[in-house]
């Protein structure tokens, strides 16, 4: 549950404490505690191991321990050893902290949403011994925090996410420059695909309003190696007016009031909203992600359980 002081913004105690809902997602294991050295996660990829599987052609990021040399030597081009593993497996959360996200109608502002889902995932992840990393982003600045098993790694990741959001009674809009702003998800993709490890687990939270021509391939390139999700956090006044009352929004030169009860005016809202939903479910069926919606009034850990495997593992 959110306080009314964390409604707006939430600071790095309260996420800290979030480790009291992932725990109630995940039941305690049974398993050995020499399985926690080596991850808990079965891999799907293939890698270095006890069980053999197969040889294949050498493939830029394999480990050149598993070079099988009589196999390259016979047939003139490096070949690789694969085994199947249990491995820790690097968690990436792309965190989307821009001025779109510093709103609301109900519930939480999508920013903290976004920051709780981000902390519940990161607490899961360190307690299955996958590596724990993240990047960070408000459209001004950008925190790049590389995968560890560390329970360090986790408290920097939930400072970033602290420290990012915007704060109420700051000039919201002078954050909200749509020229700064616009590029800043397709920049944090570019930013996922020289970090992220080949076979990590990768989730994409934001509100995805901020869409380009580019986005679709972003993720489609981080998808081609990777598992990745995107984890979408959407306020219902931003799918659906009140039917009337007049209403102010933030907009790039001041508030921006309209009247929900114009027929004209919800009539283009609705085309702006399909186009937009649309050109969003294009973007991921394009790149193969898939995707998952939180509310602003949902509890993040009740909306997360249907996406989570037993005990809270993170598929």
């Amino acid at each position: 549950m959110v306080t009314r002081d964390a409604a707006t913004h939430i600071d790095l105690p309260d996420l800290i404490r979030l480790q009291a809902d992932a725990r109630a997602l995940k039941l305690p294991s049974a398993r050995p505690s020499r399985a926690r050295q080596s991850g808990l996660q079965r891999s799907p990829q293939k890698g270095r191991g006890m069980a053999f599987a197969e040889v294949r052609q050498y493939q830029p990021g394999d480990d050149i321990r598993s070079i099988d040399w009589r196999v390259t030597a016979r047939r003139q081009s490096p070949h690789t050893k694969l085994y199947e593993e249990e491995r820790e497996r690097p968690v990436l959360l792309l965190c989307d902290l821009s001025a779109s996200l510093f709103f609301a109608s109900t519930g939480a502002y999508k920013q903290v949403r976004c920051a709780q889902v981000a902390s519940i995932l990161a607490w899961l992840a360190l307690w299955a011994g996958d590596q724990v990393g993240g990047i960070v982003f408000n459209g001004e600045h950008m925190a790049v925090l590389r995968p560890a098993r560390r329970k360090k790694s986790v408290l920097r990741l939930l400072d970033a996410l602290a420290e990012q959001q915007h704060k109420p009674g700051e000039d919201i809009q002078a954050a909200i420059d749509p020229t700064a702003s616009r590029n800043a998800l397709d920049q944090a993709l570019q930013e996922a695909r020289r970090v992220a490890h080949t076979g990590s687990r990768i989730f994409v939270i934001s509100d995805f309003l901020q869409l380009t021509d580019e986005t679709a391939s972003l993720l489609g390139a981080l998808a081609r190696h990777n598992q990745v999700s995107a984890l979408r956090i959407v306020d219902p006044l931003e799918q659906t007016l009140p039917e009337q009352g007049r209403f102010a929004i933030a907009g790039p030169d001041g508030p921006v009031w309209f009247n929900a009860g114009n027929p004209r005016f919800q009539a283009a809202w609705r085309e702006k909203v399909e186009a937009h939903e649309t050109a969003l479910s294009a973007c991921f069926q394009k790149s193969g992600v898939l995707s998952a919606t939180l509310m602003t009034g949902d509890d993040p850990a009740t909306a997360l359980k249907p996406l989570l495997g037993p005990r809270g593992r993170i598929g």
